[in-house]
């Protein structure tokens, strides 16, 4: 497989952000939001993007991955920096052809060489724990309600997490999209259905799930 890895242009941007429309729409929501995310992204204080790139093949972008800067919280209220990633996407047509895996692969190379201790993401256990994430239960890390979602995945370096405090996990703000400015700049966009699909049941069970820390 012919395939390039690089950080987009400026004028890719748009590009990118109807690659990402089309891996997402109507797989966790009737539509999707995930486009306009990628555009508030960019202008971001959180948005890191030397380790945010593109995927091309024959010329055409199949694939992006976008990194922001989040943390995790002790006890104490001492904060330690870790990494996010996401969106992370293929085009439908390119799917199943290993890009997703490639992008993430080299990406997770540079994060570590930054130092970090751990990257922490909000996503499916079946498309993450093959390179190497684990359930938040399992190093000690909760969403800021103290909750485990079975979606809260951790990928440890760098010596990883401590266990011996708990730790709250807190992603960049720049995820909590207004959604009546997403409907409004999908607008750019040409038109396509909004419909409801199993997809959209699944992913509503995983947000609910929560994770019980083994014996």
């Amino acid at each position: 497989m012919n395939l390039e890895t690089r950080h987009e242009r400026e004028d890719e941007q748009f590009m990118v952000e109807q690659l990402t429309r089309e891996a997402f729409w109507n797989l966790y929501v009737p539509g999707c939001d995930e486009h306009y995310l990628v555009h508030r992204m960019r202008s971001h204080e959180d948005y890191v993007p030397e380790l945010s790139f593109i995927a091309v093949k024959d010329g055409d972008i199949v694939g992006c991955i976008m990194y922001t800067w989040s943390c995790i919280e002790n006890e104490e209220k001492k904060r330690i920096r870790t990494l996010s990633f996401g969106p992370v996407c293929v085009h439908p047509d390119h799917q199943r052809q290993g890009i997703g895996s490639a992008l993430i692969g080299h990406t997770r190379k540079m994060a570590e060489a930054m130092g970090v201790p751990a990257i922490i993401i909000l996503g499916d256990p079946h498309n993450y724990c093959r390179h190497g994430f684990r359930n938040g239960v399992d190093c000690n890390v909760s969403m800021y309600n103290g909750r485990q979602p079975l979606g809260l995945l951790v990928l440890e370096m760098n010596g990883g997490i401590s266990r011996a405090s708990k730790h709250e996990y807190k992603g960049s703000d720049v995820y909590d999209l207004d959604h009546d400015e997403a409907i409004e700049f999908d607008k750019r966009f040409p038109y396509k259905e909004k419909k409801h699909q199993y997809s959209q049941d699944l992913f509503s069970m995983l947000l609910r799930s929560n994770v019980e820390k083994g014996l």
